[in-house]
């Protein structure tokens, strides 16, 4: 039997530590300092501050920025913009991968048109494309080093939210050729739109004075240029955000942000750090706020994607339709991809299949799912139709065993409305923009969220 993700991840030490201690440090002020002369209430609430600092921040160490690019990598980014490799004409990476929305979906459409006249639609909302530096290799028995045994995790890894691809430069190869998206008809025919295109003589500089008489060879080509462009470009990974400030000592979360913190990481409240790691990594490597792992999470059935018109048509994740390989394996069905957080607050649209517009209604599903499960699914004939994304015999794939989803109906969900509007603040300030360089202080351009 798979352990609890609390368990696997050990949260249960991590929320006794350092959030606990600046928890702690906050309240205690708020008891003792009544009972204190005023000069003395200062000095009280000077070293909880300090404690609470101390307690949060964390050695992060950030990857340099370099000089400027490879001549790879700016071949790639001029490649991610092109419009010329799409099959329209009028489509490129960036117009799913919106540069201004963290390399996420550019507007709110749970999928994005594209195809060779841009009237077709995806399957699945776009994931950003930041912070992808350390995704592991797709492996379907992961498991994590403990201090006495290693720990089973189950899947992890691998890139696209099915982990099919095996790299960058194998997911860049993916929208090229699919028919809802770039739907060029071959990967010669992407290498006969960069022959032809304007940078034809930087890419046989980068690649060989002859590498157009093998299209083949080319076309992987293509993809290793897209794959240095996203590796080497500090746009993709910026680390610019609030928390990374915090974490550096350049910033302080304000209360609300402190307490959505705190319930982020409380095993028996949000439990989100079980999944979404919100510490530093080995070597000091920033916090990725995703452990890589897969999970079904029975989201509701999203009627504005055009493929589940078909009652027949299921995305079932690692078991398919998109991947192959484990079709078999349907202990898997249902399964995706856990995600970053980072730069969350910026999207408008969530989970796999978009079917959510904002983060408090993602919020609320999470903890009313199983209190309230009339609110989220159809009825039929006065029966709650629970997980209708899924075929019935794959349901019991859904996770009920991890807070905040392991309750019953009419239970009390995990978080009320105030709580969510914390962890909601907490989120925020995930997202990149805080300021100009990786875990620095605030910019002076930066709108200030209440108090630093």
């Amino acid at each position: 039997m798979r352990p609890m993700r609390s368990e696997r991840h050990g949260i249960g030490s991590g929320w006794s530590g350092p959030v606990v201690v600046a928890m702690l440090a906050m309240l205690a002020v708020g008891f003792a300092g009544a009972c204190l002369p005023a000069a003395a209430r200062g000095q009280a609430a000077e070293a909880a501050q300090a404690a609470r600092d101390a307690a949060i921040r964390r050695w992060v160490r950030y990857p340099p920025v370099p000089a400027r690019l490879s001549p790879q990598a700016e071949l790639g980014r001029r490649l991610f913009f092109d419009t010329a490799l799409s099959a329209s004409g009028r489509m490129s990476c960036a117009s799913c991968h919106d540069p201004a929305r963290a390399y996420g979906p550019p507007d709110g459409r749970a999928v994005q048109p594209g195809g060779k006249d841009r009237l077709q639609s995806g399957m699945r909302a776009v994931p950003s494309l930041r912070y992808l530096d350390d995704t592991p290799l797709f492996s379907l028995h992961a498991f994590i080093p403990g201090s006495e045994d290693a720990e089973y995790e189950g899947p992890s890894g691998g890139f696209d939210q099915d982990g099919a691809a095996a790299s960058r430069q194998q997911q860049a190869a993916g929208p090229l050729l699919d028919p809802s998206e770039m739907a060029n008809a071959s990967p010669a025919a992407v290498v006969a739109a960069v022959r032809d295109g304007a940078y034809a003589q930087q890419f046989a500089q980068v690649f060989g004075a002859d590498v157009f008489r093998h299209p083949r060879q080319a076309f992987d080509d293509v993809g290793a240029a897209l794959q240095a462009f996203q590796a080497e470009d500090p746009s993709f990974h910026p680390y610019t955000s609030k928390f990374d400030a915090v974490m550096s000592g350049h910033a302080r979360f304000t209360p609300q942000e402190l307490r959505g913190y705190a319930l982020f990481n409380d095993p028996s409240k949000g439990n989100c750090a079980a999944c979404h790691i919100d510490v530093p990594g080995p070597g000091g490597r920033p916090a990725a706020f995703t452990d890589y792992a897969y999970e079904a999470l029975g989201v509701p059935r999203n009627p504005q994607i055009p493929a589940n018109r078909n009652p027949h048509y299921y995305d079932m994740g690692l078991c398919g339709p998109k991947r192959h390989d484990l079709a078999k394996q349907t202990q898997y069905c249902g399964m995706f991809k856990t995600p970053t957080l980072r730069n969350v607050a910026t999207r408008r649209v969530f989970f796999h299949n978009g079917y959510f517009h904002t983060l408090d209604a993602m919020m609320h599903f999470y903890v009313e799912r199983d209190t309230d499960p009339r609110k989220w699914y159809p009825v039929v004939r006065g029966k709650v139709q629970k997980f209708d994304d899924l075929p019935p015999r794959y349901r019991a794939n859904v996770d009920r065993s991890d807070a905040p989803m392991n309750r019953r109906p009419g239970d009390k969900p995990a978080l009320d409305a105030r709580e969510i509007a914390d962890v909601i603040a907490f989120l925020k300030t995930l997202d990149d923009g805080y300021s100009d360089q990786a875990g620095g202080a605030r910019s002076p351009g930066q709108h200030q969220r209440g108090s630093d």
